[in-house]
């Protein structure tokens, strides 16, 4: 039996889930989210906890398990908590900074690059090279901060571009035969 998939989970006061079928929607006070699981998959609720069971031992049910559980309990903690990411820019010139709903960011390019909030997201930037993702869907808030990234990824000579927060970039030596003769 998974461990993960074996565990309950408990439904804070405040968060309403309703199961229909085999679609879930969680509500509470960050939002609304609604997923389609696996059909296989048993679901029940009882009171405040919420039980998930596979219906054989097959690989498929095993790995399935687990997962359905992940992400019924990453709903309910994205409605009650909601998720976050963080990321720091590093590098001479290079800045944030948020303007309505958009965050635009100096990277060094001939232009700025400006990316829109989306339906779920909130950007803060509380200093210029700080950005702020955060939003109750993990997987959304995770796949927009990597976009995010993905404009100026840290560059291994010089450490410049956008990094999450404690992320580590290996150094690399620039050229070793600088000035040597032929």
């Amino acid at each position: 039996m998974s461990r993960i998939g074996r565990k309950e989970i408990d439904v804070p006061s405040g968060v309403d889930v309703k199961l229909d079928g085999h679609v879930i929607t969680v509500k509470g006070p960050k939002g609304t989210l609604t997923r389609e699981l696996h059909k296989d998959m048993k679901i029940e609720q009882e009171g405040n906890v919420i039980k998930v069971s596979r219906p054989s031992e097959d690989k498929m049910h095993k790995s399935l398990h687990g997962l359905t559980r992940t992400l019924i309990h990453n709903m309910v903690i994205g409605v009650t908590n909601g998720f976050s990411k963080e990321l720091e820019i590093q590098g001479v010139g290079y800045r944030a900074a948020k303007q309505g709903k958009d965050l635009v960011m100096n990277l060094g390019y001939s232009h700025q690059v400006v990316m829109s909030e989306i339906d779920g997201i909130t950007i803060e930037v509380p200093t210029p090279n700080k950005i702020v993702i955060s939003g109750p869907d993990k997987q959304m808030v995770g796949q927009f901060t990597a976009v995010v990234r993905e404009k100026r990824p840290p560059e291994p000579y010089k450490g410049k571009g956008i990094r999450y927060v404690g992320e580590y970039v290996q150094r690399k030596e620039g050229k070793a035969g600088k000035g040597s003769k032929k």
